[in-house]
C-alpha cells in the first residue's frame, strides 16, 4: 500500500493526513475483497525497514495501527474477518501487543475473509524466522535435514496455512516486490499501478481483477499444456 506520503505532500499536507487517508483505502479494499469472496488478503502496512523512517512519522503510525485496531475490530468480526497479524512484534508497545491479542482471539474462528496485516515483517525476516525455527526442531531431535522440502518449509513461515498468493497488487507507480512475502509470490502475478494507495478504491481492485483473469498461469508449463489442463 504505496504513496500516502506522496499523496499528502501534493496536497501541501502532512504525510500523517495520508497514512489517515490511507486507512479508508484500506477500509474499501477489505469490503470489495469480501463482497467478492476472496478467500485471503494479505495488506503490507508497515515493514521491517520503515523504522528508518522520521521518528514522529514512525510514531503516529503506531498510534494509527492502534486507534484503527479498537475503531475496526468490531466491525470487522460482525462480517466474519478473522483478522491476524504477521510479522515481528517484539518492537511494538505493550499496548499495542495486546490490543493485537485481543483483535485476533476475537476474530479467530470467522470464516469469512481471512485478513492479514503484516506490521514490521519483511520477506527476508519470515524465511529467516522459519530456517531458524526448523534448524531449532534438527537440534531438538525432532526433525531430520532430510525431512526439509519446499511444503515442510512453508509450514514454519507467517503464513503457513494460507493458500499461495494469486495476485500481488502495488501502489503508488513503483515496479519492485519490496521484501514483501518473497517465498509466497513465485508464481503470484504482479499487478503495478501508479494510483497512489489514498486514491485506490473498488474500481482499481476491479480492474486489477479484470487484468488478473485475462492471463494464463502456466506455473513453469506450456502455453499449450497450461490450456490443456483447464480444458
Amino acid at each position: 500500500m504505496d504513496g500516502n506520503g506522496r499523496w499528502a505532500r501534493a496536497r501541501h499536507l502532512p504525510r500523517t493526513a495520508g497514512h489517515k487517508r490511507g486507512v479508508e483505502a484500506t477500509r474499501g479494499v477489505i469490503r470489495g475483497c469480501a463482497r467478492r469472496g476472496i478467500e485471503a488478503l494479505t495488506l503490507f502496512a508497515f515493514s521491517s525497514e520503515n523504522w528508518r523512517r522520521p521518528r514522529e512519522e514512525v510514531s503516529t503510525l503506531m498510534d494509527l495501527f492502534l486507534v484503527a485496531l479498537r475503531r475496526e475490530i468490531s466491525a470487522l468480526h460482525e462480517n466474519g474477518v478473522r483478522l491476524r497479524f504477521i510479522g515481528d512484534r517484539s518492537a511494538f508497545s505493550a499496548r499495542l501487543r495486546e490490543q493485537i491479542e485481543q483483535a485476533e482471539a476475537l476474530t479467530a474462528e470467522n470464516t469469512g475473509l481471512k485478513l492479514q496485516i503484516a506490521a514490521n515483517y519483511g520477506g527476508q525476516w519470515d524465511i529467516l524466522q522459519a530456517a531458524r525455527a526448523l534448524a531449532q526442531r534438527v537440534a531438538e531431535g525432532a526433525l531430520s535435514v532430510d525431512d526439509i522440502d519446499e511444503a515442510c518449509f512453508e509450514q514454519a513461515l507467517s503464513t503457513h496455512d494460507l493458500p499461495q498468493p494469486d495476485l500481488f497488487i502495488r501502489t503508488g507507480g513503483e515496479q519492485r516486490i519490496s521484501n514483501f512475502l518473497l517465498w509466497q509470490i513465485a508464481y503470484a502475478e504482479l499487478w503495478f499501478t501508479p494510483v497512489l494507495w489514498p486514491d485506490f478504491d473498488d474500481t482499481h481492485l476491479q480492474a486489477a481483477l479484470e487484468d488478473f483473469a485475462g492471463r494464463q498461469r502456466r506455473f513453469g508449463l506450456t502455453g499449450e499444456q497450461a490450456e490443456q489442463q483447464h480444458a
